[in-house]
């Protein structure tokens, strides 16, 4: 099951190539959503222009930057142990300077200076580019702190470095913040109000990767499907814009046209997709264009209005089953991904058998199931009480792991058999004699080697399977290698 939280990046240090003239070494990880690696790449990009180059040692950092996340207490709890590794490394080289970047920056900024010693640096998302001023200070030795929220920045401007990847896929960031109050979630409270990016700038960038050699990439946002660039400026005052503005205006259907006509060759992907925002012009467009995947990350959280109410969702379990039928309709080879959280205040048997019944009418591809942890500061934790005992969360969400697995087998095994594009995008963890890669559904798949080479893409054969990875034979190349 592919995780839009990636297990095996979580902490991974991230490198780029050295600059002589560079003097300072910077040892940058990210955790949590793809969003905060793509910002540590923007954050790199900022400071390769300020004199650092990146180190996979620790011990040899002058900065030490952690990009981090807010969404459950577990990973919370992540960034406070590597914090105490930190601390331990700064009693050997004291002149090393630590940052927290991030969710957690902006939601624990006091605690972080005050009760966390270690810690010299606090930056929210929307202020990275005030980091050569921050850094200053830091130097000067005074703490230095910008969490503030902004309106407009989209980091539109900055031509990210690809940090750690495989050259073949990237990710294009093109929204930033949400709107929805979500009551779980501490987004709107960390990442602000909703804002697109240029659309020219988009184009520009994924221009660029192509150029670069780059086969893939994957629109990023908090909620990419509620994109509308209308000449700057927040979602919520488009209301104000003028006639002229709301005509030219540019909403994701038409950026997801004006992206895949621009670069036909290049895999599109996006991810995540707001239910109440997934217009049908969305499944047309894909529908229309061969590059753009066969995949969406539809986050359901669960099958039971009543809940899906509490959640301050903004569809019920009746117009996500329409939505769901009408990506059967117009995308029949499209694969879908769900977000479950269990467990959330007030839920009952009969909520929890709600959302197992829309888990078998629909039948994932793929799921990211969690039990609900209260987050400090969002409206849930304010104003209901987390009254679903914790036994009571692990038998539920058990029971929905357990039906996730059961589906993702019936569904890859209903693969073997056909063809499918492949873009190898790196060696097999289990053998170097096979290549990996995913298909337009987003389905991993191995298969020999041969003379095949990393970012090609790959006519394959599927004839076996596990429950999560297609297993087949390379059978020759498509006609847009």
């Amino acid at each position: 099951m592919e995780k839009i939280i990636n297990e095996e990046k979580q902490g991974e240090a991230l490198v780029l190539d050295t600059n002589k003239k560079n003097t300072r070494n910077l040892f940058i990880e990210s955790y949590g959503c793809a969003m905060n690696f793509s910002d540590s790449e923007i954050v790199a990009s900022i400071l390769a222009n300020e004199g650092f180059n990146t180190t996979q040692n620790l011990e040899d950092a002058d900065l030490v930057l952690v990009n981090t996340c807010s969404i459950r207490d577990k990973a919370e709890q992540t960034i406070r142990k590597r914090l105490q590794k930190y601390n331990a490394v700064k009693k050997i080289n004291p002149g090393m300077k630590v940052g927290v970047l991030g969710c957690m920056a902006e939601r624990l900024k006091e605690k972080f200076l005050e009760e966390e010693k270690i810690v010299d640096l606090v930056v929210g998302p929307d202020a990275y580019k005030d980091l050569p001023n921050l850094i200053k200070e830091v130097d000067d030795g005074r703490d230095a702190v910008n969490v503030i929220l902004s309106k407009d920045e989209t980091y539109g401007d900055i031509s990210p470095v690809r940090l750690g990847g495989n050259g073949v896929t990237a990710f294009v960031s093109i929204t930033r913040g949400c709107d929805n109050m979500c009551t779980f979630c501490v987004v709107p409270f960390t990442r602000g109000r909703e804002r697109s990016r240029d659309p020219q700038s988009i184009v520009e960038e994924v221009h660029d990767l192509a150029q670069k050699g780059y086969k893939e990439i994957t629109l990023l946002g908090q909620n990419v499907d509620s994109y509308l660039w209308y000449g700057g400026g927040l979602k919520k005052d488009f209301k104000k814009a003028s006639e002229m503005q709301k005509a030219t205006a540019t909403n994701f259907a038409q950026l997801l046209n004006l992206v895949a006509t621009a670069e036909p060759k290049m895999r599109l992907r996006f991810s995540t997709s707001n239910p109440q925002d997934m217009e049908i012009n969305v499944l047309h467009t894909m529908a229309k264009h061969k590059n753009i995947c066969d995949y969406i990350h539809l986050p359901v959280q669960s099958g039971s209005t009543r809940i899906l109410k509490e959640m301050n969702r903004q569809h019920t379990r009746e117009e996500y089953m329409k939505l769901i039928d009408n990506v059967r309709e117009i995308l029949p080879n499209c694969t879908i991904s769900q977000d479950i959280i269990t467990g959330f205040p007030t839920e009952t048997e009969e909520d929890h058998q709600d959302t197992l019944s829309l888990m078998n009418y629909v039948k994932y591809d793929y799921g990211y199931m969690f039990a609900y942890s209260e987050r400090p500061g969002t409206l849930a934790a304010r104003k209901i009480k987390d009254d679903v005992p914790e036994e009571v969360k692990k038998r539920r969400l058990a029971e929905i792991v357990a039906l996730q697995r059961a589906h993702c087998a019936f569904r890859t095994e209903a693969f073997v058999g056909d063809t499918f594009e492949v873009l190898i995008e790196k060696e097999s963890k289990k053998s170097n004699q096979h290549w990996a890669g995913r298909t337009s559904q987003n389905t991993m798949a191995v298969f020999p080697k041969k003379d095949y080479k990393v970012g090609e893409f790959v006519m394959v054969k599927i004839s076996a399977c596990t429950s999560a990875t297609l297993i087949g034979d390379g059978i020759g190349y498509p006609d847009n290698n």
